[in-house]
């Protein structure tokens, strides 16, 4: 299994370094997914409502490692599997919310209330236990002009779609100097990563995406409730490695031979 994991790890890499593309180009060309902001920090100019109806800066709120959230309230669809994965997280890890972490959930909906804020933070309050979600997972709304500032700051980028949204799942983590230092995308999480991304958050460490590394190589079994290693992918990956280092190894090898007859002649 490590032998997977570590061949897994290697070829994932040789393949996202062979055929990824620039975020420049990555953002001009999608207008839905996440585009990793990791190491540029949070703008001071983000203004947000909290659950008091005030006004308050983002960056302000931000004062030890920060689990972010993109989502809007009235989401039909990826926004409550992302939020009842975060949930999962919070009950199962061995973090204190408050002392070690915080959650800040934003609705990328103008048209949502701080009302509706506070009934959808009611809603996940109730299934955590043994933590202080009251000041430890804050929910905020924003006007469309912040919004815009805040999505754009983060790489978070959606469309409306007739009165939904079409927008990927991600959770953010935050340095206490509102520093972005890793993404976890997707509606599961990884607890050892979670808690791995919140304490190298809070020394200012960034990071890669682990998950897409483990997903290039493993894919959920639904039926059998496990993860199945993606022989093909991971395969095809092997065959195209070796392919290029023969290449390699006959264009450096063949003339250290010419060479070599030349001069015993």
């Amino acid at each position: 299994m490590k032998l997977k994991i570590s061949l897994c790890f290697l070829i994932s890499l040789l393949s996202i370094s062979l055929f990824s593309q620039d975020d420049t180009k990555y953002e001009s060309d999608f207008e839905i997914g996440v585009v990793e902001h990791l190491g540029e920090k949070i703008s001071d100019d983000i203004y947000l409502i909290n659950e008091e109806g005030k006004t308050v800066s983002l960056i302000d709120q931000i004062d030890k490692p920060t689990a972010l959230v993109f989502v809007y309230f009235r989401c039909p669809g990826i926004c409550s599997p992302l939020l009842d994965g975060l949930s999962g997280l919070i009950n199962t890890s061995d973090l204190d919310m408050v002392d070690d972490y915080q959650v800040i959930t934003i609705s990328f909906d103008p048209a949502e209330t701080t009302e509706l804020a506070i009934k959808k933070k009611k809603n996940y309050q109730n299934l955590i236990e043994g933590q202080n979600t009251d000041e430890g997972w804050k929910f905020y709304t924003a006007d469309s002009l912040n919004i815009a500032k805040a999505t754009e700051a983060t790489g978070f980028l959606y469309t409306k779609a007739g009165n939904e949204f079409t927008h990927a799942a991600t959770v953010l983590i935050i340095s206490p100097d509102g520093t972005i230092t890793r993404y976890l995308n997707g509606t599961y999480f990884l607890p050892y990563e979670f808690e791995l991304a919140i304490v190298e958050s809070n020394k200012g460490q960034t990071g890669p995406t682990i998950k897409k590394v483990l997903e290039y190589c493993y894919s959920y079994d639904p039926v059998g409730r496990t993860y199945v290693f993606n022989i093909t992918a991971v395969t095809a990956s092997v065959t195209i490695f070796m392919a290029l280092l023969v290449f390699f190894l006959m264009i450096l090898v063949k003339p250290r031979k010419k060479i070599n007859k030349r001069v015993e002649s």
